[in-house]
């Protein structure tokens, strides 16, 4: 006799399951940036493995995103101790980031270049890992930036705005007004990044309005 093929056979309680997806699938921690956001995302989980949702827009109101995904994209990061950033773009094109890492384990570091923030050019730092289900919200207004902490890191991005080359900032990782605690040696970091000229006292960060 032949299996049906349309036999439910998942050892799952259905109607758990359900009510799961129906429900809340993030959880809001703040940070001691205001608006930088971290996202505990909740599994539905068995023995096949897990269900973990990326993005929900109605889920994200809850934080103030009401703007839309324009853009989603990838990185990989070969080597353990590479560092990528300090990036962020210019008005008119400014941009919201939802940062998720999907493969290995990162240290991911925001900092508030917002003018006239109470928090103005302080950092923080969060372990990104595909292991710990954990994104950052970063609103418009923060330089974005990680170090990886094993080889073959993937990172995941939302963007609310198109990448725009004309408009695109580098804030130096290793500028001493700044003094970020990298975890690693730096590995590779590219030409760019590398080259980034240091803030000075000319600089009074980006208007979001």
């Amino acid at each position: 006799m032949e299996p049906d093929i349309f036999q439910n056979n998942i050892d799952i309680d259905i109607d758990k399951e359900k009510e799961c997806l129906m429900g809340k699938q993030f959880r809001f921690v703040s940070t001691p940036l205001a608006g930088l956001i971290k996202i505990e995302r909740n599994l539905i989980s068995d023995h096949r493995g897990y269900f973990s949702r990326s993005y929900c827009k109605e889920e994200l109101k809850e934080i103030g995103c009401n703007e839309s995904i324009a853009q989603a994209n990838y990185t990989l990061t070969r080597k353990k101790g590479s560092i990528r950033g300090m990036h962020f773009q210019y008005p008119p094109h400014s941009e919201t980031k939802i940062v998720t890492c999907s493969r290995g384990k990162v240290i991911d570091i925001v900092i508030d270049i917002r003018k006239e923030s109470p928090t103005f050019l302080q950092w923080h730092a969060e372990e990104l890992s595909e292991n710990n289900h954990i994104s950052l919200y970063i609103p418009k207004g923060f330089a974005h930036g990680f170090q990886t902490l094993t080889d073959d890191c993937q990172l995941m991005y939302f963007h609310t705005s198109f990448y725009e080359p004309e408009s695109e900032g580098v804030v130096n990782a290793f500028d001493p007004l700044l003094k970020i605690e990298w975890p690693l040696k730096m590995v590779e970091i590219s030409q760019r990044d590398e080259n980034a000229t240091f803030l000075d006292s000319k600089f009074k960060g980006i208007d979001i309005l």
